[in-house]
């Protein structure tokens, strides 16, 4: 019971009221009292509860005159709602002496029961009154309703665009992204007149949050054939009026009458980013009448609290649903060795035609795929970068439709680099940091080395996003040391049966330099790398080339800075890291940034236990590319099936391997966020 509000009643005055059923009413008898008033008594009817404070005499009834005091308080509370209205009644008589009256005041009640009602315990049901529906505390044990950014598109194809940019529901597939709240209420068929509800929202919420009415829910005959259509079809802009938007911070909420229940639907608007914590507050107010033009004030207020659902990525070891590649004039192989790896895999293939992707091949480098979700409904949502290639029109065009949202953050083009492409977008399998659990893994992210002051960064505004997400807390790495700059570039999460459930991988000049040494003092030093291609080379020209050796060296500080990094940050030892053989050139042209000397072998895309690594075009050695054995040597103890797929062409001579070039959607973490400790 929150705190009583404050009634003015008036001798010789008959007043009315409403009680809201669980609240209290004062009165301050003092302030009331005509002048001379040394004594007070007070009847009621019996629905009225009735307690003053200071207490009573020793034995004494409030029937009986009291002494009157500047302290004297009447609190006043209804337990049960009335049948009709201003049907009890309450009086105070006032006395100089206590047989002489100076003049009654008499009060009309009126009590109904008001509940505006969420989720607040998750469970998929709106309870009746729950004690926690106006505040949110995470964790296993905590409360608090939960709203989703209704970012998927129900709209047809020609007028496509992400609901929450429509002011109406014109579909009842619509509601299912919405939260649903209802106001309960119970009391006569009618207010006494003047009396209203009304639903309001601040300022702030108002860009956050949007509110429906079910006009249906109990204002409608069901036998009325306008009802019968609405039931059917559903469609009608009328059925799902709007109650409050940006533009209308309170709208009036029709009184039901009796025991009813009145619908709303609750509408996330945007994520929770670096001016939004995510937490939106309704209130409903129930407003007594004033004087002839003066306006309606409170008397009692009802509040719940939504917080909305982050956007989750998913990392490599959630089970695939979908992958996702681009068709070129010139990546047929690429695409045969794809095509064969997902149907082995078992899993859906989904391409993008070059009509679509206009030659840009980088699906990695456009899109990221996470997730929104609630007790009630949660869906694939994909965040679209700003690089804005020729693929940018993809995920808004082909990707946005019923249960897939859309997100993306705009940044001026001028602050836009490589580091911005989803490339350099990733997050760990869960993991636990000095007793610290992340359940649903840590976002990496590179960006220029700390003591760089002119180096390249992820845009701030896509950092202050995933940041603002707070499930997935943000690692910053170092990437900026490369010519395209992706973490993808030397690093990978595969699955694994034991330890952490996962290895990391990481890229290793060092390994790289011990498998061509062990080739030359095995006596395979003419063998050759890139075979049939221009770039042929032996493994004793590879390790006599000192420049390239020191290159290897500089990169190989780059990575072990980052390696440190993450063993801190993710809680890794070194038996949960496994070194890869891949080396780096670096470029003088491009301020000495690194790219792989090799098809990158980190660049992988991870289907379950089926791994497509790009082919590294290794020294053979008894008909076997050396690179490729040590690889399974490496993956397969782990139960990983490796499956090489040739993009030397169409990818790596483009600086991009195979990871760039596909993107899988992810089912869900069976965890939910909101049981997160914070």
């Amino acid at each position: 019971m929150g705190p009583p509000r404050t009634l003015r009643i008036e001798a010789g005055r008959s007043s009315r009221t409403l009680c809201v059923v669980g609240t209290e009413t004062s009165v301050h008898l003092s302030r009331c009292a005509p002048i001379q008033s040394k004594f007070f008594s007070v009847k009621c009817t019996s629905a009225v509860n009735c307690r003053l404070m200071p207490a009573t005499v020793a034995g004494g009834s409030l029937l009986s005159a009291q002494p009157l005091t500047r302290n004297s308080v009447l609190f006043i509370s209804m337990d049960a709602a009335s049948e009709l209205p201003n049907e009890s009644k309450l009086s105070v008589k006032f006395y100089g002496s206590k047989t002489e009256t100076l003049g009654i005041a008499v009060l009309h009640l009126t009590a109904v029961e008001i509940s505006l009602d969420v989720d607040a315990d998750r469970d998929g049901v709106v309870e009746k009154s729950n004690p926690n529906k106006a505040s949110w505390k995470w964790g296993p044990n905590g409360h608090g309703a939960i709203l989703l950014v209704n970012c998927d598109s129900e709209s047809f194809f020609m007028n496509k665009k992400v609901d929450n940019e429509n002011e109406e529901i014109n579909r009842v597939s619509d509601l299912k992204d919405m939260s649903k709240m209802i106001l309960r209420t119970k009391g006569p068929a009618q207010l006494p007149e003047g009396y209203k509800l009304s639903m309001h929202i601040t300022q702030t919420d108002a860009e956050s949050v949007r509110v429906f009415r079910n006009k249906a829910s109990g204002e409608t005959d069901p036998s009325n054939l306008s009802t019968l259509r609405n039931m059917l079809f559903k469609v009608f802009v009328q059925d799902y009026p709007l109650v409050l938007s940006k533009n209308e911070l309170a709208g009036e909420v029709p009184y039901l009458g009796g025991k009813s229940e009145l619908e709303f639907f609750v509408e996330g608007l945007r994520f929770p980013d670096k001016d939004f914590e995510g937490l939106v507050t309704i209130n409903l107010s129930l407003l007594e009448p004033n004087a002839k033009d003066f306006p309606e004030t409170p008397i009692f207020t009802d509040k719940v609290v939504f917080r909305v659902s982050p956007w989750i990525m998913t990392p490599n070891t959630l089970k695939p649903v979908e992958v996702f590649v681009c068709s070129t004039s010139d990546n047929y192989t690429f695409l045969k060795g794809m095509k064969s790896l997902v149907q082995k895999s078992g899993y859906k293939l989904r391409i993008c035609h070059e009509y679509m992707n206009r030659g840009d091949r980088w699906m990695q480098d456009e899109i990221e795929f996470g997730y929104i979700d609630s007790p009630h409904h949660s869906f694939p949502v994909v965040l679209d970068s700003p690089r804005n290639g020729k693929l940018q029109d993809f995920p808004y065009d082909v990707l946005l439709g019923p249960d897939f949202g859309y997100v993306t953050r705009y940044a001026p083009t001028e602050e836009v680099s490589s580091l911005d492409s989803f490339g350099n977008l990733e997050v760990s399998p869960p993991v636990t940091v000095n007793g610290k659990k992340y359940p649903l893994g840590r976002i990496i992210i590179g960006v220029a080395f700390p003591t760089t002051a002119h180096g390249r960064n992820m845009t701030k505004v896509v950092q202050d996003f995933l940041w603002a997400q707070k499930v997935q807390e943000p690692i910053a790495l170092y990437s900026d040391w490369l010519v395209v700059g992706h973490v993808d570039e030397f690093m990978s999460f595969v699955p694994a049966p034991d330890k952490k459930g996962f290895r990391l991988l990481l890229s290793s000049p060092d390994a790289g330099y011990k498998v061509f040494r062990n080739l030359q003092k095995s006596g395979n030093g003419k063998a050759k790398m890139f075979q049939g291609k221009h770039e042929e080379i032996s493994v004793d020209d590879l390790l006599s080339d000192k420049e390239l050796r020191a290159e290897n060296v500089y990169v190989q500080n780059c990575i072990d800075w980052n390696r440190d990094v993450l063993k801190k940050e993710l809680g890794l030892d070194e038996e949960d890291i496994i070194d890869l053989p891949i080396l780096f050139k670096v470029i003088p042209e491009e301020e000495n940034r690194a790219v792989a000397y090799y098809p990158d072998m980190v660049n992988m895309i991870v289907l379950g236990t089926n791994l497509g690594i790009p082919k590294p075009f290794g020294p053979e050695v008894n008909g076997s590319c050396a690179l490729e054995t040590e690889m399974r040597s490496l993956l397969e103890p782990l139960g990983l099936s490796c499956t090489f797929i040739d993009d030397f062409a169409s990818y790596h001579k483009l600086l991009g391997e195979v990871h760039c070039g596909s993107n899988v959607l992810r089912k869900p973490f069976e965890f939910k966020w909101w049981k997160l400790e914070l």
